[in-house]
Formats: structure tokens, sequence, C-alpha cells
């Protein structure tokens, strides 16, 4: 790998998906040892450099040699055109270079939802804006996504359930609206760090779920393993709330919706 010199990508070190990747560039060469900053820690010459309102959307890569700073997807594209040139200049054809730029903004926006941190209370955590459009992308992109998985798992519950993606993409918008009627008076202004976190979770869930759908097992082994993946969403509903400062009234809400609907699927399955 081609090291890229006189350049310092500053990084959100809260959270582990922009932490993974920075420093999977150092140490595969692509950055010297030294090319990466934290956020919290910067240095008061990067504090004069870079903008420190719009690194926290998009990550900044200083370069000393010009005295500029490049941000966003630029910034991603210059470290890895500075090994892999072909690479760049493809990805910067349009609209690839549309696309990947409208995805880099879909991950920034959201991270702190896909991957929320304890430490994202304090001045100079780099916690980005809101942006209600890639909010509400998220949450579609959840819901259609698990609908789908979901759809497709039913079948193999030896239930009775066949596969229907309209039953679940109700089920799925149903649960947002359950919590936005019941939840928006306690939640307040944290109505959308909420929506996002349990989508996370929703994504988990169905992420769990993707494995089973290649193989034949007994309906057994899939109501079991599915008890089992509903378990492990509780445990991580509960801890984004903690980690969002909410006391156990989203998770109980989140609880009684779900057991709602399986009480009306049993009373459906019952009367056919």
């Amino acid at each position: 790998m081609k090291a890229l010199k006189n350049h310092t990508l500053i990084y959100d070190n809260e959270c582990p998906m922009c932490n993974l990747y920075s420093k999977g560039f150092t140490q595969c060469g692509m950055l010297d040892q030294e090319g990466r900053e934290a956020f919290t820690e910067l240095s008061a010459q990067n504090k004069r450099l870079i903008d420190f309102h719009r690194a926290k959307n998009e990550i900044a890569l200083v370069d000393y040699k010009n005295n500029k700073v490049v941000y966003g997807l630029d910034s991603l594209l210059l470290i890895i055109g500075n090994s892999f040139p072909l690479l760049e200049k493809i990805a910067r054809i349009q609209p690839l270079y549309w696309f990947f730029k409208r995805l880099y903004s879909f991950v920034s926006y959201n991270r702190k939802q896909m991957i929320p941190s304890k430490k994202d209370d304090t001045g100079q955590s780099c916690i980005p804006d809101f942006n209600l459009k890639y909010r509400l992308a998220y949450i579609g992109f959840v819901v259609f996504f698990s609908a789908y998985i979901l759809s497709v798992f039913s079948a193999k519950l030896g239930v009775g359930l066949e596969r229907n993606f309209g039953r679940e993409l109700s089920v799925c918008f149903g649960q947002i609206l359950w919590q936005i009627i019941f939840l928006q008076t306690y939640l307040k202004d944290k109505i959308w760090d909420y929506l996002g976190n349990m989508m996370t979770v929703s994504l988990l869930g169905t992420l769990l779920l993707v494995p089973t759908l290649f193989t034949d097992f007994s309906p057994a082994f899939y109501l079991i393993y599915f008890g089992t993946v509903v378990f492990i969403m509780f445990l991580e509903h509960i801890r984004r709330c903690r980690i969002l400062k909410l006391n156990y009234l989203p998770t109980m809400s989140w609880m009684i919706f779900r057991f709602t609907v399986l009480v009306v699927i049993v009373i459906m399955l019952t009367h056919n």
C-alpha cells in the first residue's frame, strides 16, 4: 500500500465503525501510523484548520502540504485513490459518485442510531446533525427489509402462516405508529433518536433470522430460534434505552405491541 503523506484523518473515536475503518487505513499502510486523530482530542492546529461543525457530519481529512481540508466521501476517496487510483476514478463516475455520496450521508447521519455511545452527551462529542430525510430513509429501509425477511421466515414456523409481505409490512409500520402515539409525550425531543435505535433493534433481529432462510429445520426449531431472537432484541432494546437515558416505559410499550400482535395472529389462526 502507498501511504498518503502529510495528511491526518479526523475520525469519530466514539463511533466503532469510524474507529474500525480509520484504524484499518493505518494498519494496511494507506495512512501513516500517526495519520489519524480522534475528534475529541483535536490538536490546536487541526482545530484552526477544520470546520468543527461540518466535521461532525462528514469525516475530515487535513492536508498539511496545501493547508486545506477535504470532507466526507471525498476524503475517503482521496485515501483509497492514493493506493488504488483506478478505484477512485470509477467511484467518481456519475451516477456512481451520486449514489456513494448519498450512501455515505445515509450512514453518517444515522451512525449514532446504528451504534450509540454513552459519551454522546458532551459538547466535544462528534454528534451529527439530525437529518429528517436520512432518518426517514433509514426507517423505511429497515421496515421494508424486515417485512420481507419476516414474510419468508413466518412460512417456516409451521403454525399455518403463509408468506405475506403486506401483513408483515403492516406490523412493522404499526409498531412505529404505536410507539409514536403512546410515547410522544414522554420522549419529546428524543423521539427521532429513539425511533432510529428501535429500527436498529429490528434490523438486528432481522439479520439474525436471515441465516435460517437458506436451510430447512423442523418447525419447533424455528419457533425456539424466533423466541431467542426476540429475547435478544428485548435485551438490546433495554440497553439502548439506558444509553438514551430512558426508563422502561418504551420497552414495555414495545413488548405490549408485540404481545398484542401475537394474540391477534393466534386468534386468526384459531378461526381459520
